[in-house]
């Protein structure tokens, strides 16, 4: 289960997005390599990622890279959290449409 937006761990996830780009937002989409839903949603988010290249943008497999995620639980796919080191602007599912990725983004300002 997601916790609050002011969680370190998702700032810390973001922090780490971020350390090797000049970025300074980024959006994380935390799937598993097993779920359907996700390997059908990663084109579109990699084709996102293209579309907004003043943004960091990374996949995250819950499984393979867990020690990453501190105490955060992800129960539904796809996850996206998008911020900066300081601040979390979204943390939640969305529908596995990728055009929902522009259009957070437009609604959140980046």
């Amino acid at each position: 289960m997601l916790k609050p937006m002011d969680n370190a761990d998702f700032r810390a996830l973001l922090s780490g997005t971020l350390a090797s780009t000049p970025a300074n937002a980024a959006v994380v989409c935390l799937c598993a390599a097993w779920c359907g839903t996700c390997r059908e949603f990663q084109p579109g988010f990699e084709q996102a990622a293209q579309e907004h290249p003043q943004i960091a943008f990374r996949w995250v497999d819950i499984e393979n890279e867990a020690d990453e995620l501190g105490d955060i639980d992800i129960e539904t796919f796809p996850t996206l959290l998008i911020g900066n080191a300081s601040k979390v602007h979204f943390a939640g599912p969305v529908l596995p449409q990728p055009a929902q990725i522009g259009r957070l983004l437009r609604s959140l300002g980046l």
